[in-house]
């Protein structure tokens, strides 16, 4: 027993040795995975996920199963990206590229066809004007230009979009970096085409059509290994949608309101353990644009059919606005 060895250095010294010797043994592959989707709080629910004792999550996006060349590597790199956990613990790690990529739901049921997975979205028109909000800063703050989008097609090797009339690179785009150029196209401008139809190829909205790729998932995994988590609820209720998460996963209800308290500056809830708080990076629940009424009135009517596909392939009527 450890507290029977003596004090010294040199024993204390081995002891610790041996501790983290037999803590390396146990680098597991994950058990869940949050495979999406982008723009919806897949950090978010990460980072709550990780206040349960019985969670232990991979520190940053590992990227492995939608990128090539990470995919190459093999299951003993990315199980080496993985944290330390012990017995009883679930490894969880999150690419929200996963959800839109069309190789990864194979690759990941080679890896373990028992895998939990878990889907987080968010109301379709909400999520794109995030999506829109997050390519702008980035777009202001680089001085190297962004990839192209939007009327290409879902790449295997990268995971992304490729494409060049309407994205926000490129003379078409009107988005620029640090070096100047003409002011940044609005939301309006790029979802809306000149002749007043949806532009359903801008990516922002493209990525919104969830049923678009719900559908490859559910032909590799049964439903009850996916548990779609409502992104807007994790935002105002998060206790109630993590016990659905905690019960999915198997795990006891440990996560409460003593873990949340809401930060009025932000705008959101931010964490508390027991020994600190913390609250999302700045860049998280940045402000949107203000988007005229009548587009996004357009735009939800746009989303009608397509999320009524999406209700029907997960069972379950998210309630999302039709106007």
């Amino acid at each position: 027993m450890l507290c029977s060895v003596s004090a010294s250095g040199g024993s204390l010294s081995k002891i610790f040795s041996l501790f983290v010797m037999s803590w390396n043994d146990y680098r597991r592959l994950p058990q869940a995975i949050i495979i999406g989707v982008r723009k919806c709080g897949t950090r978010a629910l990460l980072e709550m996920l990780y206040l349960h004792p019985g969670i232990q999550k991979a520190a940053g996006e590992v990227h492995f199963f939608d990128r090539d060349d990470n995919y190459d590597k093999g299951l003993d790199w990315y199980r080496k990206k993985m944290p330390h956990s012990f017995k009883g613990q679930i490894t969880i790690e999150k690419s929200p590229s996963y959800f839109v990529t069309p190789e990864v739901p194979e690759r990941i049921r080679a890896m373990n066809a028992s895998v939990k997975l878990l889907l987080i979205v968010r109301e379709p028109v909400t999520r794109a004007i995030s999506d829109y909000t997050q390519l702008r800063s980035h777009a202001s703050s680089s001085s190297s230009p962004l990839p192209s989008s939007t009327t290409g097609g879902w790449t295997g090797s990268s995971g992304g979009w490729t494409g060049s009339s309407g994205g926000w690179t490129g003379s078409s785009s009107g988005w620029t970096g640090s070096s100047g150029g003409p002011p940044p196209r609005s939301f309006e401008q790029l979802a809306i085409r000149p002749d007043g139809s949806v532009n359903s190829a801008y990516r922002p909205l493209a990525l919104s059509i969830y049923h678009t790729f719900m559908h490859r998932w559910l032909e590799v995994f049964p439903r009850q290994q996916l548990l779609v988590v409502n992104g807007d609820r994790l935002i105002e209720d998060p206790v109630s949608e993590l016990e659905r998460v905690e019960s999915f996963l198997g795990l006891e209800h440990r996560i409460g309101r003593h873990n949340f308290y809401f930060n009025r500056t932000k705008g959101f809830y931010c964490l508390r353990n027991d020994t600190q708080d913390k609250c999302l990076r700045d860049s998280k629940g940045r402000k949107h644009p203000r988007v005229d009424p009548k587009v996004l009135g357009k735009l939800r009517r746009f989303y009608v059919e397509h999320n009524q596909k999406f209700y029907e392939l997960v069972g379950e009527d998210m309630g999302w606005p039709e106007k």
